[in-house]
């Protein structure tokens, strides 16, 4: 793996545990489940090492957190506001960089529903505050930084938020967002707000006027807008609006597993042919496919190969939107308010306990890229699809 400069840094370590804030037993980073490798042979294993080290390998979309062992506690763990960064973890992932989608809608400090501007807030500037204690993960917020990080063994760390909601109908929040170091933003969860309609909808009315500014708006900032997930139309509406290329930083592909959370065909060429690209997903029971209805590896690279048979690999890549702890468990807890059963709605899946060689943040770029040398793919391509992609788009994107 990548030589860091990872020292064993603890997340809040400046401060003393139990005096100056509640502690929790937090979820192993490294070996909570049963370790899983792709099986290649050792000149493969070799090829994949290097390719991990050669390209840039950025994540689209995760959430680098350690969350307690016990998921009954995970609320009252949100509540109080001081969320743990998996630096161990991450130190063992391959990644060069990782979008880290924060809390947003269940950062839950003075609201019950999630989405509060306060709260959002203060989540960010709480893992600022900590990342600014430690030399391993850097507050990245241009392309240089990325490239700056990877050349001194460091790992990127970029803030983006899974929805607008936060802004309410105050455009001039995005320029505070941006200000603040938010560099990507979807622009509608599952839920509707000013923006548009998000998948949960029953039906969608598409990009409002006041969206139609906000993407204007990002354009002009150079923040970077995800659809991921928007609904269908609000979708097709912000590709067109946009003068950039837009990002799906995690998804899959709704022709494999008929779920509202995946997308479909024409939103998928559209983001391409606007020079976009779409990350794939691995959320537990996300990226399920006919051939492979358990939740693994396995199914989810078949949404990759799907995609870039559909759009050509210059536009696909990974956002796996893992974390460190029991996934399966925080959806539970937080169903309601991630929309899980709308997004599922009438697909019927064997629930699993964790997703099977891409369970963490540590575990999935080192299996994506041997899955990936495993079956033949060219180095050209896949420096494209664990990187070189996102950064060609950002390079476009972010000023």
């Amino acid at each position: 793996m990548k030589k860091t400069q990872y020292d064993g840094y603890q997340s809040f370590q400046y401060l003393k545990a139990g005096e100056d804030y509640k502690t929790y037993t937090l979820a192993k980073e490294l070996g909570r489940v049963p370790a899983y490798t792709v099986d290649i042979s050792d000149a493969e294993e070799e090829r994949a090492r290097r390719l991990l080290n050669e390209g840039t390998v950025i994540s689209l979309h995760d959430h680098a957190m350690s969350i307690p062992e016990d998921t009954s506690r995970v609320i009252e763990y949100f509540s109080a506001g001081r969320i743990h960064t998996g630096y161990e973890g991450l130190s063992q992932s391959g990644l060069d960089a990782v979008f880290d989608a924060l809390l947003d809608g269940i950062a839950i400090i003075t609201s019950k529903m999630g989405w509060k501007w306060t709260d959002v807030i203060h989540d960010l500037g709480m893992r600022l505050s900590d990342i600014a204690h430690q030399d391993f993960v850097v507050h990245a917020t241009t392309v240089d930084d990325i490239r700056q990080a990877k050349a001194n063994g460091q790992l990127a760390w970029i803030a983006n938020l899974e929805s607008s909601t936060p802004i309410e109908n105050e455009i001039e929040r995005l320029e505070v967002l941006y200000g603040l170091g938010i560099r990507c933003m979807g622009i509608v969860y599952s839920e509707a707000n000013s923006l548009g309609s998000g998948l949960r909808e029953p039906t969608d009315g598409g990009l409002s006027v006041f969206g139609r500014q906000c993407v204007k708006r990002m354009n002009k900032i150079g923040m970077a807008i995800d659809v991921s997930h928007a609904g269908d139309q609000t979708a097709l509406d912000t590709i067109e609006v946009s003068d950039k290329p837009v990002f799906i930083t995690h998804a899959g592909a709704r022709a494999l597993w008929p779920s509202r959370r995946l997308k479909p065909d024409e939103v998928i060429e559209a983001c391409a042919d606007k020079g976009g690209v779409i990350g794939i997903e691995a959320a537990p029971h996300t990226t399920l496919t006919k051939e492979h209805p358990e939740h693994s590896i396995e199914s989810y690279m078949q949404h990759f190969e799907y995609c870039v048979d559909l759009v050509g690999v210059d536009h696909a890549a990974f956002g796996p939107d893992t974390l460190f702890g029991d996934h399966v468990g925080l959806h539970h807890a937080f169903a309601e308010h991630l929309s899980i059963a709308q997004s599922h709605k009438a697909v019927d899946y064997e629930e699993v306990e964790y997703v099977k060689g891409i369970e963490n943040p540590a575990e999935a770029f080192p299996n994506i890229v041997r899955w990936l040398v495993k079956h033949g793919y060219s180095d050209g391509d896949i420096k494209k699809a664990i990187g070189g992609n996102t950064m060609r788009v950002l390079e476009e994107v972010w000023v």
